[in-house]
Protein backbone atom coordinates (compact mmCIF):
# COMPACT_ATOMS: atom_id res chain seq x y z
CA UNK A 1 0.00 0.00 0.00
CA UNK A 2 1.24 3.48 -0.87
CA UNK A 3 1.64 6.05 1.87
CA UNK A 4 2.29 9.75 1.41
CA UNK A 5 4.56 11.79 3.67
CA UNK A 6 3.46 15.41 3.85
CA UNK A 7 5.79 18.30 4.62
CA UNK A 8 5.53 18.92 8.38
CA UNK A 9 5.78 22.18 10.28
CA UNK A 10 9.24 21.89 11.82
CA UNK A 11 8.56 24.68 14.28
CA UNK A 12 7.85 28.39 14.71
CA UNK A 13 4.68 28.19 12.59
CA UNK A 14 6.52 28.02 9.26
CA UNK A 15 4.28 27.78 6.20
CA UNK A 16 6.66 26.63 3.46
CA UNK A 17 10.09 25.16 2.80
CA UNK A 18 12.44 24.46 -0.10
CA UNK A 19 13.60 20.97 -0.94
CA UNK A 20 17.41 21.24 -0.79
CA UNK A 21 18.58 17.64 -1.25
CA UNK A 22 17.01 14.21 -1.43
CA UNK A 23 18.90 11.37 0.28
CA UNK A 24 16.76 8.68 -1.35
CA UNK A 25 15.54 7.84 -4.83
CA UNK A 26 12.62 5.83 -6.22
CA UNK A 27 13.24 2.15 -5.54
CA UNK A 28 15.28 2.71 -2.38
CA UNK A 29 14.35 0.89 0.80
CA UNK A 30 13.73 3.16 3.79
CA UNK A 31 13.23 2.62 7.49
CA UNK A 32 11.30 4.62 10.07
CA UNK A 33 13.28 7.68 11.24
CA UNK A 34 15.82 7.34 8.40
CA UNK A 35 16.85 10.77 7.07
CA UNK A 36 15.35 11.13 3.61
CA UNK A 37 15.53 14.83 2.72
CA UNK A 38 17.04 18.18 3.65
CA UNK A 39 14.70 21.17 3.57
CA UNK A 40 15.44 24.86 3.93
CA UNK A 41 12.94 26.95 5.84
CA UNK A 42 13.09 30.67 6.43
CA UNK A 43 15.28 29.90 9.45
CA UNK A 44 17.56 26.94 8.75
CA UNK A 45 18.29 23.77 6.84
CA UNK A 46 16.60 20.82 8.56
CA UNK A 47 16.90 17.07 7.97
CA UNK A 48 13.59 15.22 7.89
CA UNK A 49 13.22 11.54 8.82
CA UNK A 50 10.81 9.12 7.17
CA UNK A 51 7.67 8.14 9.10
CA UNK A 52 7.21 4.91 7.14
CA UNK A 53 9.14 1.75 6.32
CA UNK A 54 9.11 0.32 2.83
CA UNK A 55 10.19 1.18 -0.70
CA UNK A 56 10.26 4.71 -2.08
CA UNK A 57 7.60 4.90 -4.76
CA UNK A 58 8.05 8.48 -5.96
CA UNK A 59 9.64 11.79 -5.07
CA UNK A 60 6.75 14.19 -5.56
CA UNK A 61 8.78 17.41 -5.31
CA UNK A 62 12.08 18.11 -7.01
CA UNK A 63 15.18 19.67 -5.48
CA UNK A 64 15.03 23.45 -5.53
CA UNK A 65 11.24 23.58 -5.39
CA UNK A 66 9.34 25.36 -2.62
CA UNK A 67 6.28 23.63 -1.20
CA UNK A 68 3.68 24.48 1.42
CA UNK A 69 3.48 22.75 4.77
CA UNK A 70 1.03 19.87 4.44
CA UNK A 71 1.81 19.17 0.78
CA UNK A 72 2.87 15.58 -0.09
CA UNK A 73 6.57 15.30 -0.89
CA UNK A 74 7.25 11.55 -1.09
CA UNK A 75 5.27 8.31 -1.31
CA UNK A 76 6.40 5.02 0.20
CA UNK A 77 5.12 1.53 -0.64
CA UNK A 78 5.05 -0.53 2.55
CA UNK A 79 4.50 -3.88 0.82
CA UNK A 80 1.04 -4.48 2.25
CA UNK A 81 -1.94 -5.24 0.05
CA UNK A 82 -0.20 -7.17 -2.75
CA UNK A 83 1.68 -6.02 -5.82
CA UNK A 84 -1.23 -4.50 -7.70
CA UNK A 85 -0.21 -0.90 -8.31
CA UNK A 86 -3.72 0.28 -9.06
CA UNK A 87 -5.09 -1.19 -5.86
CA UNK A 88 -2.25 0.36 -3.90
CA UNK A 89 -2.95 3.74 -5.41
CA UNK A 90 -6.65 3.42 -4.63
CA UNK A 91 -5.88 2.45 -1.06
CA UNK A 92 -3.72 5.55 -0.77
CA UNK A 93 -6.55 7.79 -1.92
CA UNK A 94 -9.00 6.06 0.42
CA UNK A 95 -6.69 6.43 3.40
CA UNK A 96 -6.28 10.15 2.87
CA UNK A 97 -9.99 11.08 2.47
CA UNK A 98 -11.21 12.82 5.65
CA UNK A 99 -14.53 11.72 7.11
CA UNK A 100 -16.54 14.94 7.20
CA UNK A 101 -19.99 13.54 6.53
CA UNK A 102 -22.73 14.94 8.76
CA UNK A 103 -20.10 17.02 10.54
CA UNK A 104 -18.76 13.95 12.35
CA UNK A 105 -15.22 14.39 13.71
CA UNK A 106 -12.64 12.25 12.00
CA UNK A 107 -10.77 9.55 13.88
CA UNK A 108 -7.36 10.73 15.05
CA UNK A 109 -4.25 8.64 14.59
CA UNK A 110 -0.97 9.40 16.33
CA UNK A 111 2.08 9.22 14.13
CA UNK A 112 5.47 8.01 15.48
CA UNK A 113 7.63 10.57 17.27
CA UNK A 114 10.21 11.62 14.70
CA UNK A 115 13.26 13.81 15.06
CA UNK A 116 12.57 17.22 13.56
CA UNK A 117 8.87 17.69 14.02
CA UNK A 118 7.62 15.74 17.03
CA UNK A 119 4.19 14.19 17.48
CA UNK A 120 1.64 14.88 14.81
CA UNK A 121 -1.98 13.88 14.54
CA UNK A 122 -3.84 13.33 11.33
CA UNK A 123 -7.58 13.31 10.90
CA UNK A 124 -8.04 10.39 8.50
CA UNK A 125 -10.52 7.61 7.99
CA UNK A 126 -10.01 4.37 6.12
CA UNK A 127 -12.85 3.37 3.85
CA UNK A 128 -13.32 -0.19 2.60
CA UNK A 129 -11.18 -0.86 -0.43
CA UNK A 130 -13.14 -1.10 -3.65
CA UNK A 131 -12.51 -4.14 -5.84
CA UNK A 132 -10.11 -3.46 -8.67
CA UNK A 133 -11.69 -3.32 -12.11
CA UNK A 134 -10.26 -4.10 -15.50
CA UNK A 135 -11.80 -1.07 -17.14
CA UNK A 136 -9.34 0.99 -19.21
CA UNK A 137 -8.17 4.29 -17.78
CA UNK A 138 -10.30 7.31 -18.55
CA UNK A 139 -9.22 9.56 -21.37
CA UNK A 140 -8.12 13.12 -20.57
CA UNK A 141 -11.52 14.43 -21.73
CA UNK A 142 -13.55 12.04 -19.57
CA UNK A 143 -15.21 13.75 -16.63
CA UNK A 144 -14.11 12.60 -13.19
CA UNK A 145 -16.56 10.70 -10.95
CA UNK A 146 -18.20 12.67 -8.16
CA UNK A 147 -16.14 12.99 -4.98
CA UNK A 148 -17.43 13.31 -1.42
CA UNK A 149 -17.30 16.90 -0.13
CA UNK A 150 -14.13 17.77 1.76
CA UNK A 151 -13.63 20.53 4.31
CA UNK A 152 -11.55 23.41 2.85
CA UNK A 153 -9.42 23.39 6.00
CA UNK A 154 -8.08 19.93 5.26
CA UNK A 155 -5.63 19.36 2.34
CA UNK A 156 -6.89 16.94 -0.28
CA UNK A 157 -4.36 14.78 -2.14
CA UNK A 158 -4.16 15.15 -5.87
CA UNK A 159 -5.33 12.13 -7.87
CA UNK A 160 -2.64 9.79 -9.11
CA UNK A 161 -1.39 10.65 -12.57
CA UNK A 162 -0.26 8.21 -15.25
CA UNK A 163 3.46 7.77 -15.64
CA UNK A 164 4.92 10.53 -17.72
CA UNK A 165 2.17 13.01 -16.83
CA UNK A 166 3.04 16.24 -15.07
CA UNK A 167 1.03 17.66 -12.20
CA UNK A 168 0.03 21.23 -11.44
CA UNK A 169 3.43 22.84 -11.00
CA UNK A 170 4.68 21.44 -14.28
CA UNK A 171 7.70 19.73 -12.73
CA UNK A 172 8.64 16.24 -13.79
CA UNK A 173 9.79 15.61 -10.22
CA UNK A 174 6.17 15.85 -9.04
CA UNK A 175 5.02 12.87 -11.15
CA UNK A 176 3.64 9.84 -9.34
CA UNK A 177 5.30 6.91 -11.05
CA UNK A 178 3.66 3.48 -11.32
CA UNK A 179 6.24 0.71 -11.36
CA UNK A 180 6.78 -2.54 -9.49
CA UNK A 181 9.72 -2.82 -7.06
CA UNK A 182 11.85 -5.02 -9.41
CA UNK A 183 11.47 -2.39 -12.14
CA UNK A 184 12.39 0.38 -9.70
CA UNK A 185 15.49 -1.51 -8.62
CA UNK A 186 16.52 -2.02 -12.24
CA UNK A 187 16.06 1.70 -12.93
CA UNK A 188 18.12 2.61 -9.89
CA UNK A 189 20.94 0.23 -10.88
CA UNK A 190 20.99 1.66 -14.43
CA UNK A 191 20.72 5.29 -13.30
CA UNK A 192 17.36 5.89 -15.00
CA UNK A 193 14.97 8.52 -13.60
CA UNK A 194 11.52 6.92 -13.73
CA UNK A 195 9.78 10.30 -13.69
CA UNK A 196 11.12 11.00 -17.19
CA UNK A 197 9.62 7.86 -18.73
CA UNK A 198 6.24 7.16 -20.30
CA UNK A 199 4.92 3.78 -19.19
CA UNK A 200 3.56 1.23 -21.65
CA UNK A 201 2.24 -1.23 -19.07
CA UNK A 202 -1.22 -1.55 -17.51
CA UNK A 203 -2.66 1.80 -16.36
CA UNK A 204 0.44 3.54 -17.68
CA UNK A 205 2.85 1.69 -15.40
CA UNK A 206 6.52 1.51 -16.35
CA UNK A 207 7.84 -1.89 -17.39
CA UNK A 208 11.30 -3.43 -17.57
CA UNK A 209 11.25 -2.87 -21.34
CA UNK A 210 10.60 0.87 -20.83
CA UNK A 211 13.65 1.16 -18.57
CA UNK A 212 15.89 -0.78 -20.96
CA UNK A 213 14.71 1.37 -23.88
CA UNK A 214 15.56 4.53 -21.91
CA UNK A 215 19.12 3.28 -21.39
CA UNK A 216 19.58 2.83 -25.11
CA UNK A 217 18.24 6.30 -25.94
CA UNK A 218 20.38 9.47 -25.53
CA UNK A 219 19.52 11.37 -22.39
CA UNK A 220 18.01 14.84 -22.95
CA UNK A 221 19.65 17.86 -21.38
CA UNK A 222 17.45 19.24 -18.58
CA UNK A 223 16.09 22.70 -19.26
CA UNK A 224 17.51 23.98 -15.99
CA UNK A 225 21.01 22.98 -17.09
CA UNK A 226 20.92 24.99 -20.33
CA UNK A 227 22.68 28.33 -20.15
CA UNK A 228 23.06 30.98 -22.76
CA UNK A 229 26.72 31.24 -23.81
CA UNK A 230 28.34 34.55 -22.90
CA UNK A 231 25.52 35.61 -20.60
CA UNK A 232 26.32 38.91 -18.88
CA UNK A 233 23.77 38.64 -16.10
CA UNK A 234 22.76 36.04 -13.57
CA UNK A 235 19.46 35.98 -11.71
CA UNK A 236 19.41 34.43 -8.23
CA UNK A 237 16.00 33.72 -6.68
CA UNK A 238 15.47 35.39 -3.31
CA UNK A 239 14.05 32.69 -1.06
CA UNK A 240 14.61 30.71 2.11
CA UNK A 241 17.09 32.11 4.62
CA UNK A 242 18.17 34.97 2.34
CA UNK A 243 14.58 36.16 1.85
CA UNK A 244 13.77 35.93 5.57
CA UNK A 245 16.97 37.81 6.47
CA UNK A 246 16.22 40.59 3.99
CA UNK A 247 12.70 41.05 5.33
CA UNK A 248 13.93 41.05 8.93
CA UNK A 249 16.69 43.60 8.26
CA UNK A 250 14.33 45.96 6.45
CA UNK A 251 11.81 45.69 9.27
CA UNK A 252 14.53 46.34 11.86
CA UNK A 253 16.20 49.23 10.05
CA UNK A 254 12.94 51.13 9.47
CA UNK A 255 11.21 50.41 12.78
CA UNK A 256 13.93 50.78 15.44
CA UNK A 257 15.84 54.10 15.64
CA UNK A 258 19.45 52.92 15.38
CA UNK A 259 22.34 54.68 17.08
CA UNK A 260 25.93 53.45 16.72
CA UNK A 261 28.89 54.32 18.93
CA UNK A 262 32.55 53.45 18.27
CA UNK A 263 35.51 52.68 20.46
CA UNK A 264 39.10 51.73 19.62
CA UNK A 265 40.57 49.33 22.16
CA UNK A 266 44.07 48.07 22.95
CA UNK A 267 43.52 44.29 23.14
CA UNK A 268 47.14 43.26 23.60
CA UNK A 269 46.37 41.75 27.01
CA UNK A 270 43.35 39.93 25.61
CA UNK A 271 45.51 38.31 22.91
CA UNK A 272 47.99 37.23 25.59
CA UNK A 273 45.12 35.79 27.65
CA UNK A 274 43.93 33.83 24.61
CA UNK A 275 47.41 32.39 24.14
CA UNK A 276 47.58 31.30 27.79
CA UNK A 277 44.07 29.79 27.78
CA UNK A 278 45.03 27.59 24.82
CA UNK A 279 47.69 25.94 26.98
CA UNK A 280 45.30 24.99 29.79
CA UNK A 281 43.94 21.41 29.94
CA UNK A 282 40.35 22.71 30.33
CA UNK A 283 40.57 24.16 26.82
CA UNK A 284 42.54 21.33 25.19
CA UNK A 285 39.58 20.11 23.10
CA UNK A 286 37.89 23.43 22.31
CA UNK A 287 38.74 26.38 20.11
CA UNK A 288 39.88 29.47 21.98
CA UNK A 289 39.70 32.69 19.98
CA UNK A 290 39.43 36.39 20.86
CA UNK A 291 35.68 36.06 20.21
CA UNK A 292 35.42 33.96 23.38
CA UNK A 293 36.66 36.82 25.57
CA UNK A 294 34.60 39.37 23.64
CA UNK A 295 31.53 37.23 24.35
CA UNK A 296 32.44 36.94 28.02
CA UNK A 297 33.00 40.70 28.27
CA UNK A 298 29.61 41.45 26.69
CA UNK A 299 27.84 38.98 28.99
CA UNK A 300 29.49 40.63 31.99
CA UNK A 301 28.48 44.09 30.75
CA UNK A 302 24.88 42.85 30.41
CA UNK A 303 24.91 41.80 34.08
CA UNK A 304 26.08 45.30 35.03
CA UNK A 305 23.54 47.01 32.73
CA UNK A 306 20.49 44.74 32.30
CA UNK A 307 18.50 47.25 30.21
CA UNK A 308 20.81 46.57 27.24
CA UNK A 309 19.39 43.02 27.15
CA UNK A 310 15.74 43.81 26.48
CA UNK A 311 12.91 43.85 23.93
CA UNK A 312 10.65 46.73 22.89
CA UNK A 313 7.06 45.56 22.38
CA UNK A 314 5.41 48.94 21.83
CA UNK A 315 3.44 48.69 25.05
CA UNK A 316 6.27 47.76 27.40
CA UNK A 317 9.98 47.04 27.68
CA UNK A 318 10.76 43.43 28.53
CA UNK A 319 14.13 43.14 30.31
CA UNK A 320 15.64 39.64 30.04
CA UNK A 321 17.53 38.39 33.09
CA UNK A 322 19.20 35.71 31.00
CA UNK A 323 21.47 35.97 27.98
CA UNK A 324 20.82 34.02 24.79
CA UNK A 325 23.93 35.21 22.98
CA UNK A 326 23.53 35.52 19.20
CA UNK A 327 26.51 35.07 16.88
CA UNK A 328 25.97 36.41 13.36
CA UNK A 329 27.23 33.89 10.79
CA UNK A 330 27.59 34.32 7.04
CA UNK A 331 26.61 31.18 5.12
CA UNK A 332 26.15 30.26 1.47
CA UNK A 333 22.40 30.73 1.92
CA UNK A 334 22.65 34.10 3.64
CA UNK A 335 23.18 35.63 7.06
CA UNK A 336 21.84 33.71 10.06
CA UNK A 337 22.07 34.49 13.77
CA UNK A 338 22.00 31.33 15.91
CA UNK A 339 22.29 31.86 19.64
CA UNK A 340 23.79 30.14 22.67
CA UNK A 341 21.02 29.60 25.19
CA UNK A 342 21.70 30.81 28.75
CA UNK A 343 25.25 31.82 27.90
CA UNK A 344 25.44 33.82 31.13
CA UNK A 345 25.17 30.60 33.18
CA UNK A 346 28.15 28.93 31.47
CA UNK A 347 31.74 28.69 32.63
CA UNK A 348 34.41 29.91 30.23
CA UNK A 349 35.24 26.36 28.95
CA UNK A 350 31.51 25.66 28.49
CA UNK A 351 31.04 28.90 26.60
CA UNK A 352 34.04 28.12 24.37
CA UNK A 353 32.61 24.69 23.54
CA UNK A 354 29.11 26.07 22.86
CA UNK A 355 30.44 28.81 20.57
CA UNK A 356 32.59 26.35 18.63
CA UNK A 357 29.77 23.86 18.10
CA UNK A 358 27.30 26.58 17.16
CA UNK A 359 29.53 28.16 14.52
CA UNK A 360 30.30 24.74 13.01
CA UNK A 361 26.60 23.92 12.68
CA UNK A 362 25.91 27.37 11.24
CA UNK A 363 28.57 27.04 8.54
CA UNK A 364 27.29 23.57 7.67
CA UNK A 365 23.72 24.83 7.52
CA UNK A 366 22.63 22.42 10.25
CA UNK A 367 21.23 24.83 12.85
CA UNK A 368 17.81 23.89 14.15
CA UNK A 369 14.97 26.48 14.19
CA UNK A 370 15.12 26.68 18.00
CA UNK A 371 18.75 27.83 17.78
CA UNK A 372 17.73 30.69 15.48
CA UNK A 373 15.04 32.17 17.71
CA UNK A 374 14.90 33.62 21.20
CA UNK A 375 18.15 35.60 21.07
CA UNK A 376 18.55 38.55 23.44
CA UNK A 377 21.76 40.31 22.28
CA UNK A 378 24.15 39.68 19.38
CA UNK A 379 27.82 39.85 18.39
CA UNK A 380 28.91 40.15 14.77
CA UNK A 381 32.58 39.61 14.00
CA UNK A 382 33.36 41.61 10.86
CA UNK A 383 37.07 41.40 11.63
CA UNK A 384 37.27 37.91 10.09
CA UNK A 385 36.76 39.61 6.71
CA UNK A 386 39.64 42.05 7.26
CA UNK A 387 37.30 44.93 8.09
CA UNK A 388 38.04 47.49 10.82
CA UNK A 389 34.43 48.28 11.73
CA UNK A 390 30.86 48.60 10.53
CA UNK A 391 27.41 49.80 11.52
CA UNK A 392 25.50 46.63 12.43
CA UNK A 393 21.71 46.41 12.12
CA UNK A 394 19.82 45.12 15.13
CA UNK A 395 18.59 41.56 15.10
CA UNK A 396 14.77 41.88 15.27
CA UNK A 397 13.50 41.69 18.84
CA UNK A 398 16.80 42.84 20.35
CA UNK A 399 17.95 46.33 21.36
CA UNK A 400 21.73 46.01 20.96
CA UNK A 401 24.35 44.41 18.73
CA UNK A 402 28.14 44.57 19.08
CA UNK A 403 30.40 44.53 16.01
CA UNK A 404 34.08 43.58 16.43
CA UNK A 405 36.62 44.63 13.82
CA UNK A 406 39.93 43.07 12.83
CA UNK A 407 42.76 42.99 15.35
CA UNK A 408 45.90 44.54 13.92
CA UNK A 409 49.15 46.18 14.95
CA UNK A 410 48.84 49.93 15.47
CA UNK A 411 50.90 52.68 17.13
CA UNK A 412 49.53 53.29 20.64
CA UNK A 413 50.55 55.47 23.56
CA UNK A 414 51.34 53.37 26.66
CA UNK A 415 52.45 55.16 29.84
CA UNK A 416 53.41 58.21 27.82
CA UNK A 417 55.48 56.18 25.34
CA UNK A 418 54.64 55.26 21.77
CA UNK A 419 54.44 51.50 21.24
CA UNK A 420 53.07 48.98 18.77
CA UNK A 421 49.98 47.31 20.22
CA UNK A 422 47.18 44.97 19.15
CA UNK A 423 44.16 47.19 18.50
CA UNK A 424 40.56 46.59 17.42
CA UNK A 425 37.50 48.76 16.89
CA UNK A 426 34.19 48.04 18.63
CA UNK A 427 30.88 49.35 17.29
CA UNK A 428 27.72 49.12 19.39
CA UNK A 429 24.36 49.75 17.70
CA UNK A 430 21.34 50.11 19.94
CA UNK A 431 17.64 50.92 19.82
CA UNK A 432 17.26 54.49 21.09
CA UNK A 433 13.69 53.80 22.25
CA UNK A 434 15.16 51.61 25.00
CA UNK A 435 18.85 52.52 25.25
CA UNK A 436 19.86 56.14 25.54
CA UNK A 437 23.33 57.46 24.82
CA UNK A 438 24.44 57.23 28.43
CA UNK A 439 23.57 53.54 28.81
CA UNK A 440 25.03 52.67 25.41
CA UNK A 441 28.26 54.46 26.29
CA UNK A 442 28.54 52.68 29.63
CA UNK A 443 28.12 49.28 28.03
CA UNK A 444 30.64 49.99 25.28
CA UNK A 445 33.09 51.45 27.77
CA UNK A 446 32.81 48.38 30.04
CA UNK A 447 33.36 45.93 27.19
CA UNK A 448 36.41 47.89 26.07
CA UNK A 449 37.82 48.06 29.60
CA UNK A 450 37.53 44.29 30.05
CA UNK A 451 39.25 43.63 26.72
CA UNK A 452 42.07 45.99 27.71
CA UNK A 453 42.45 44.19 31.04
CA UNK A 454 40.76 40.74 31.08
CA UNK A 455 41.16 40.53 34.88
CA UNK A 456 38.28 43.01 35.13
CA UNK A 457 35.96 40.19 33.96
CA UNK A 458 36.76 38.34 37.19
CA UNK A 459 36.26 41.44 39.30
CA UNK A 460 32.95 42.41 37.66
CA UNK A 461 31.42 38.96 37.16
Amino acid sequence: MLREFRLPDVGEGLTEAEIVKWHVAPGDSVKINQTIVEIETAKAVVELPCPYEGTVSALMVGEGQTVDVGAPIISVEDGEGGDDAGAGREALADDMVPDVRNGAPAKEERQPVLVGYGVKTSATRRRPRKPATSAPPASPTTSAPPVAPVSPALPTPAPAAPAGAVQGNGSAASVRVLAKPPVRKLAKDLGVDLTTLTGTGPQGSITRADVEAAVAAPAPVPAAARREPGAREERIPVKGVRKATAQAMVASAFSAPHVTEWLQVDVTETMEAVRRLRTLPEFAEVKVSPLLLVAKALITAVKRHPMINATWTGEEIVVKHYVNLGIAAATDRGLIVPNVKDADAMSLPELARALGELTERARAGKCQPAELSGGTITITNVGVFGVDAGTPILNPGEVAILAVGQIRDMPWVVDGQLAVRKVTTLALSFDHRVVDGELGSYVLRDVGAMLEDPLRMLAWS
